[in-house]
């Protein structure tokens, strides 16, 4: 999978657009069962990623993923900074500067452990994780990774909480999508827009 600095730069341009223009969407599911921040901390992060744009896309993609991921810790209020900052940067750890897509699915994989990590969460309590996780394994068995992310974010909606501050409201938090699992989503359809020729 050979990434030169032009697709990277669209790769970070399309990921960052599609969260700042979601954010009053992502803001309206936090509303519904958390602080109501997150659509305003991923716009808050990724215009700052942007910002940094032209130093980012001039890196090796390994770099410029992990530096991606230092500028959402930094930038990003909550637990969505520390969470997609571990995702970014635990991904470019990973990879190689340009990796097969075996080595991609591999990274991805250990970036997916790495936030498990990091909350002390798991598939199945109503997190980004319920997204990110199927997508890894639709990945793994060559299925179809946009697929995946939307039935996954959609799934999301019947579960209780049980971890973060939707996990307060109880069964009141059954009924809503996890905001956390809608922003991975909407991350993972843009990154497949662009290496897919969509964007």
């Amino acid at each position: 999978m050979q990434i030169d600095t032009e697709q990277l730069r669209q790769l970070i341009q399309t990921v960052a657009n599609q969260i700042i223009t979601h954010a009053d969407e992502l803001t309206a599911l936090d509303q519904a069962i958390g602080d109501g921040d997150h659509g305003l901390n991923m716009q808050r992060g990724f215009l700052a990623v942007i910002a940094e744009l032209d130093k980012i896309a001039v890196l090796p993609l390994p770099q410029a993923l992990q530096a991606i991921g230092t500028t959402l810790v930094m930038r990003v209020g909550g637990a969505s900074g520390p969470l997609y900052g571990t995702l970014f940067m635990a991904a470019g750890k990973a990879l190689p500067p340009q990796p097969t897509r075996q080595e991609t699915i591999t990274a991805f994989g250990a970036a997916v452990e790495a936030v498990k990590a990091r909350g002390k969460s798991e598939a199945g309590q109503k997190t980004m994780l319920d997204v990110l996780v199927p997508v890894h394994a639709a990945l793994t068995e060559g299925r179809s990774a946009r697929s995946a992310a939307a039935g996954a974010a959609t799934s999301t909606v019947p579960m209780k909480a049980l971890r973060g501050r939707a996990s307060f409201l109880g069964d009141r938090s059954i009924g809503h999508m996890d905001p956390g699992a809608r922003s991975s989503q909407l991350i993972i359809e843009s990154v497949l827009d662009v290496l897919e020729g969509r964007s």
